[in-house]
């Protein structure tokens, strides 16, 4: 069983800037998709950002240009650079490692920004 472990979270002035990371218990990257998700109160969780075994990125729109996934495989922890932050931002956000045959997430870190 692979553990991930956020980190990062915090409150920060709009126009500013965090990085969570995500540290996985188990070399995961090379199999699994990794992702951001985030859920605010009220909201359905959403995905920010993912990234593929190979490299493949993606990320929703209202977070394009401001916010750059990545990983280092050698210490087996994923980033989400968080830049121009938003009061729209705000959420837990929460690491994920999925592949055909398991799902893995961890348990989440506050993001709140302040307007």
């Amino acid at each position: 069983q692979v553990q991930l472990v956020e980190s990062g979270g915090g409150l920060v002035q709009a126009g500013g800037s965090l990085r969570l990371s995500c540290a996985a218990s188990g070399s995961i990257f090379s199999s699994h998709v990794m992702g951001w998700y985030r859920q605010s109160p009220g909201n359905q969780r959403e995905l920010v950002a993912a990234i593929t075994s190979g490299g493949i990125t993606n990320y929703v729109d209202s977070v394009k240009g401001r916010f750059t996934i990545s990983r280092d495989n050698t210490k087996n922890t994923l980033y989400l650079q968080m830049n121009s932050l938003k009061p729209e931002d705000t959420a837990v956000y929460y690491c994920r490692g999925r592949s055909i045959v398991s799902d893995y997430w961890g348990q989440g870190t506050q993001v709140t920004v302040s307007s």
